[in-house]
């Protein structure tokens, strides 16, 4: 599957934003606010500008909004529709069952996210440039040490050879990024996370834009009223924030189990 996983690849290429596009689009300075995410024009394009503070980011995903781009300015999208998957839906084709079976891997949570987001920046192998900047790694970094940004790592005989990120607000996981060095690795991180937050109750996994491998493992369209609808009572449930660091557990049917999580109430709103 090369380095940049499921999530990635289902970003079309950044060369079609022209510069109507961004004149068109609301500019951010110091603490403007996001405008209504409905704005957003036909391709998802909202704002332009701002900056990615951990405080921004935050409110940037509890509105539904997403930062995406290669070179400056900052460019935030609200796509219509957005992909999503209920983590008790996930699908398991008979191959990928037989992989977390007898695959001999190993997943944990939250024990290497700098590698994780280092190596889902790593150029693709149909692609040599990256949307994963250093400022962007940097401030998923300053998410992860918030408690708010966690990553599912997969192990084989001690090698790290898949994983994925995101951001955690509420009973929602809003994925960012996946990668795999061996075959199906990034699938078993996304299904031992659908596992872990089915198990944890949380009520939707964005997945922003959909591609055939996602709708493989079970993600659908939403429309984006519904899905600001959903954001809007996810902003008054409490957040899961802290390490979701997790015994060390092998791949089978049964998933994995997380622990030395803090919850924490906060409205996002």
């Amino acid at each position: 599957m090369g380095a940049a996983g499921l999530w990635p690849t289902a970003r079309p290429s950044l060369q079609h934003v022209t510069h109507p596009d961004l004149m068109a689009s609301t500019a951010l300075y110091g603490s403007t606010p996001f405008p209504d995410p409905s704005r957003a024009d036909d391709d998802g394009l909202l704002a332009v500008g701002g900056d990615l503070s951990y405080e921004r980011l935050l409110d940037a995903y509890a509105h539904g909004i997403f930062p995406w781009y290669s070179s400056p300015p900052i460019l935030w999208w609200s796509p219509n529709p957005r992909a999503v998957l209920r983590p008790g839906d996930v699908r398991i084709p008979r191959s990928l069952a037989k992989r977390l079976r007898n695959g001999g891997f190993m997943v944990t949570f939250d024990r290497a996210f700098a590698e994780v987001i280092r190596q889902c920046a790593a150029p693709r192998n149909d692609d040599s440039g990256t949307w994963i900047t250093t400022g962007m790694q940097r401030a998923y970094m300053e998410l992860h040490h918030q408690g708010f940004a966690h990553c599912v790592e997969v192990w084989r005989e001690g090698e790290l050879v898949g994983g994925l990120y995101g951001v955690s607000l509420g009973r929602m996981f809003f994925g960012e990024s996946m990668f795999s060095r061996e075959r199906d690795a990034s699938k078993i991180a996304f299904v031992q996370l659908c596992r872990q937050l089915e198990a944890w109750e949380f009520n939707l996994i964005d997945c922003q834009l959909t591609n055939d491998h996602l709708v493989r493992l079970g993600a659908w369209e939403m429309p984006r009223n519904r899905f600001l609808e959903e954001l809007a009572a996810n902003r008054r449930l409490p957040s899961r924030v802290g390490s979701w660091d997790s015994h060390e557990g092998t791949c089978d049917d049964q998933g994995t189990t997380c622990g030395r999580v803090v919850d924490a109430q906060r409205d996002w709103g």
